[in-house]
Order: C-alpha cells, then structure tokens, then sequence
C-alpha cells in the first residue's frame, strides 16, 4: 500500500498545485478541492500530517516531472536502438545518462524560463520550469541550485536543502550550492548546519564574501551547548515550617502575621487604637514579648488560646467590622486571664518593659 500511498499524496501534492498557481478555473476549485479530499480519505492519505508526509513524499520530485522523464523514456525505448547500446547498459545504470546536444539546449532554455519566472516571483512556475531542464540533463549543478532558490523564494526550505545537495552531489566545485544550502538551513533555525555549509564553501573558495557573511550570522545565532541552562533559576530549599529547630520564632512570625490579617497590627489610627489595645506590630517586635510568645508556645498555650471560643467570637466580630475589644474586656474572660498568668517571671519583665 506504501507505493500507492505514495503515488496518490503526489496527486494531492499536484491537484493542489493546480489550484494555487490558476491551472484550473476558479468555478472548478471547489469542486477539486472536494475531489482532493475523497482521494485522501479512499486511500489513507492525509496531507496535513508532517510525519507521514515525510514518509510518502518524492520531493524534489513532483508527479509532472517523473511523467516527463517516463514519457522521454518510453520514446528512446519506441526508436531503434543504438549499435553497442547493449554492451552499455550496465554502466550507464549506475549513473546519469549523459544528455545530448538537444537535450541540453532544450533544457538551457527551460532554464531561462524559470530564470524569468524568478524575476516576476512567479516561485512554482520557475520551479515547474526547473524541474523540466533536470528531467533533460540531470548532470547540471545549476538546474538543481537554481530550483532550490525558487523553493526557498517561495518558503519551502526543507525541499531547499534537498536540491542544494543534489547540486553538490553533481559538482562538488559548485560553490554556489554550498551558500545555497547554508542559507536554506539557516532559514529552518538550524544554524550548526548552516554554519557547516558556508564552511564547506569557503574551503573552495576561501575569499567569497556571502559565504563568509552568511558563517558570521549563522555562528551568532549558535546557542553553546553549557548556555543552556544558564537562564535556569537555582533551586532554593523551602522554608522549614514547625520543624525542631526552627524554633519558637518561626511560629511567633506566623502569629504577627495573623494578627496583622485580622487588623490588630495597626497603628495609631488602625482598629487597634479604636478598642484601647496597644500595637500589637509593635509588641510582637519587642525582645520582651518575644521572649513571652516563646514561653507561651513551650507551655501549650498557644494551642490552648486558638481553641478558645471567646477568642472565637472575637475574631468574628473583627472581621465583620465591629472593631477590637478593650484590654478590659479580654481580662474579664477567665480563660484569657489563666493563659495570660502562664507567662510566668519573663512575661512579668515584659510588661513593666511595655
């Protein structure tokens, strides 16, 4: 099925370039469009997946121009045969066939077309041109470098690349096909190849100033392989939390911090001075009572002050805004008080400090 898959994405390939370039009508569009589509769907075929594309495709190759070199062909094989044709035959199949004076005339002016179809912009026509000067004489370096400028013209790079090394393949001298492969791998972000191939260039002719721009850029654009990581943040290990340790002051940041969210580390104008309580922002940076919220927290007085349910409702009503108590009103609370004498010699010290 693979042979035949192949044969029907170069209908596709083909029926879909006749709708670009004006082959067909506009009224037949459509309608070829859907035939495209009944054709993909009959045989497995699906010109929008890159992966199986790649698998089935015969670029540089293109359905018109194995057509031609079939037609070519069956007409040699119709004409009688030339005396000692036979004794040649299995060293002409191991290379090319070397054109003919006709031959090669015929494809220069093939060539000249796709030259003028270049100037106008006119990428598939030129291509198409091209492609019909490398069916006649497959030996020319230029055929096939010209081609790849008209791939790369019109944005297909990877078919570029391609016909750049088939003109290399046919004149290893051809300095042109070497930028013309630089440029092509350049234009797909693959700048180590790119690089290569001007490099390749000038190794022949070490003074041509587009191979040696062309190495510059691509060099600037090369990522060292140790640079990769270099914009990686470094790793940090997280704050230890309730970890032996770490400490009684750890755990009094986080009471600050709740206290501060419940609006009682406010300041002169905050909700703290509205209830007569001192700032508690304040209080919690003393030595002193630092010193008390440590003693407090060995106690398990902390414990204890969070499941108190006077201390409960306070917080309620804080955060529905109905302001702080008074220093007061938290001492007329019997369980407050009991936690408040737990503090013991160093809470004492601590108040007469406030």
């Amino acid at each position: 099925m693979s042979n035949k898959q192949r044969l029907v994405l170069s209908i596709i390939d083909f029926l879909n370039q006749s709708i670009q370039d004006g082959t067909v009508k506009q009224d037949d569009k459509e309608s070829l469009e859907v035939a495209v589509q009944c054709i993909g769907e009959a045989f497995g075929v699906d010109p929008t997946d890159q992966s199986q594309v790649g698998r089935l495709s015969v670029k540089p190759a293109n359905l018109l121009s194995i057509f031609d070199v079939f037609l070519k062909t069956k007409d040699k094989l119709a004409s009688p045969p030339a005396a000692g044709a036979s004794a040649s035959t299995s060293t002409s199949a191991s290379s090319p066939s070397k054109p003919s004076a006709s031959d090669k005339a015929a494809a220069e002016k093939h060539k000249a077309t796709g030259n003028s179809h270049m100037s106008t912009k006119k990428y598939d026509d030129a291509i198409t041109a091209y492609t019909k000067a490398i069916a006649l004489d497959a030996t020319n370096a230029v055929y096939y470098s010209n081609r790849a400028a008209a791939y790369s013209s019109k944005g297909d790079h990877s078919s570029a690349v391609q016909d750049a090394e088939k003109a290399i393949e046919a004149d290893p001298a051809f300095v042109k096909a070497y930028h013309r492969l630089g440029h092509a791998h350049y234009s797909l972000g693959d700048y180590r190849e790119a690089a290569s191939a001007f490099r390749r260039g000038l190794e022949i002719d070490p003074n041509n100033a587009s191979l040696k721009s062309g190495l510059q850029n691509a060099e600037a654009r090369i990522v060292p392989e140790d640079d990769i990581y270099d914009d990686m943040p470094p790793l940090e290990p997280a704050p230890a939390r309730g970890v032996a340790g770490a400490g009684a002051g750890a755990d009094t940041g986080d009471m600050a911090e709740m206290l501060r969210n419940m609006g009682m580390g406010g300041g002169a104008g905050g909700a703290g001075a509205a209830g007569g309580m001192p700032d508690l922002s304040s209080l919690l940076n003393n030595p002193m009572m630092m010193q008390m919220a440590q003693q407090m927290m060995a106690n398990g007085g902390m414990e204890r002050l969070m499941q108190n349910p006077s201390l409960a409702n306070m917080m309620n009503r804080m955060q529905s805004g109905g302001g702080m108590p008074s220093m007061a009103e938290l001492m007329a609370d019997p369980s407050l008080r009991d936690i408040a004498s737990q503090f013991g010699a160093g809470g004492a010290g601590a108040v007469e400090t406030l």
